[in-house]
């Protein structure tokens, strides 16, 4: 089984230079992974270096607090998409979900989707902050807004995807809703479970490692 097409290679980290980015898509192209996931800053960029590939550009949205007014994620992702942007992962406003706004939060997700289209949709809800029953909840609100995938996590929190959190998510979700596990996922035997349990996507910056 090609395994490659798991992943997600990411690099985030605000520190991130050009330099940093050159070497994740020498990486993405040498391994064959699914994507680069990439600050929206780099997209034009990563878009000529990938043009003879079939490796994607996955970038984020709100990332990675999510509580960013609704038109400003809009606008976000509608730049990302010119910019060449195949995927989006967008961060819910997680505040308005805790404070029970089940309304506003689908309504954004859905508003990102319709600019998104027929290019996928995947909405971090960061597990970390969330209850076991939370994270059941914004599964079921995350299957009536059209998005293609729930992710765990941004990676910035103070834990990224557990077990757990995959197995709650695929006990709603089913498979009419894929899972993407992000954030702390540094070993193959971790990116297997995850994978046994549910998860369709990985996120990672240990992408390399966890392949070799």
């Amino acid at each position: 089984m090609n395994y490659n097409k798991y992943f997600d290679h990411t690099m985030l980290a605000p520190q991130a230079t050009s330099t940093d980015i050159d070497k994740l898509i020498k990486e993405a192209i040498k391994y064959d992974f699914k994507s680069v996931c990439i600050a929206p800053s780099y997209i034009k960029y990563a878009k000529e270096q990938l043009a003879k590939t079939d490796v994607l550009i996955c970038t984020v949205i709100g990332f990675p607090l999510g509580y960013n007014a609704t038109s400003v994620k809009v606008y976000e992702t509608k730049i990302a998409l010119d910019h060449g942007a195949d995927e989006i992962d967008m961060v819910i406003n997680i505040g308005r979900f805790k404070n029970k706004e089940y309304e506003y939060v689908l309504n954004e997700i859905k508003a990102i989707k319709e600019v998104c289209g027929n290019k996928v949709l995947k909405v971090i809800v960061e597990t970390a902050l969330l209850t076991n029953q939370e994270i059941k909840t914004i599964t079921e609100i995350v299957l009536k807004s059209d998005a293609d995938f729930i992710k765990t996590s941004t990676g910035f929190s103070f834990r990224g995807a557990s077990f757990e959190d995959v197995e709650i998510m695929k006990s709603i979700a089913q498979d009419k809703l894929l899972i993407k596990a992000s954030g702390g996922i540094k070993t193959g035997e971790d990116a297997l479970k995850m994978i046994k349990l549910g998860a369709s996507r990985l996120g990672t910056s240990k992408t390399v490692q966890i392949i070799e």
